[in-house]
């Protein structure tokens, strides 16, 4: 058995499966209470499935972009259950495993995700017959205009896309921009447990020690206020 974990964003989300056979799947707006919801949530899931820790053998988590604090989380609880089971992990990017479940579109798929200052931050995949699926950008953050002039060709967009990010993409792009319905365009864990069995089968595994979250920019550090 596998576990799958994501705790990128105020939508976190949990799978069981069995190499590539989906058992329970659930994805949730959290908030800001990854801390408080993750672990309880992991225990049901496990009991409603049957299972108990010492039937998983890897985990997979989402490393991100995202949120600070639900990231680290997610990668801390990962890297938690990997050290004490002395099971292999595989981190997945958050932007991609979001884009991963339009992959046989057969086109150019925009992963995006707010970034806050107006900003977005973005990625770009597609299934190719011969390479597979691969990264054609990198994860990056992008002002959403300079987003619009690099896409060439028609393009599927996916993920946390903000209505005022979605006008600016339609209007930029008109039909080269394929917009799925809001709810077809959010991450399913599924796809992570895809993308993990994937890996998996090819022996691509992390190093638990040295994972870490993607952050793509640093942290807001604030001064502490005088007393």
């Amino acid at each position: 058995m596998q576990i799958a974990i994501d705790t990128s964003t105020d939508y976190a989300g949990l799978a069981l499966a069995d190499n590539d056979r989906l058992i329970s799947a659930q994805s949730w707006r959290c908030g800001s209470n990854h801390t408080v919801e993750l672990y309880p949530r992991l225990d049901a899931l496990l009991k409603a499935a049957g299972c108990d820790c010492a039937s998983i053998d890897c985990i997979y988590v989402a490393v991100g972009p995202g949120s600070f604090n639900g990231l680290r989380v997610g990668v801390s609880v990962a890297k938690t259950i990997s050290y004490t089971l002395g099971i292999p992990i595989i981190g997945i990017g958050t932007l991609e495993y979001t884009a991963y479940q339009h992959a046989a579109s057969g086109i150019q798929v925009c992963a995006v995700q707010n970034a806050g200052r107006r900003e977005v931050a973005c990625a770009l995949f597609r299934l190719r017959p011969r390479k597979g699926w691969s990264t054609l950008q990198e994860a990056h953050i992008a002002e959403p205009l300079d987003l619009v002039a690099s896409i060439k060709e028609p393009t599927i967009f996916c993920g946390e896309i903000d209505d005022r990010i979605e006008q600016i993409l339609k209007k930029g792009l008109r039909s080269k921009a394929v917009f799925p319905s809001a709810l077809l365009r959010m991450r399913q864990p599924a796809s992570l447990v895809a993308l993990g069995f994937m890996r998996r089968n090819n022996s691509i595994f992390d190093d638990a020690s040295a994972l870490q979250p993607v952050y793509l920019r640093k942290p807001p550090i604030t001064r502490r206020k005088k007393a």
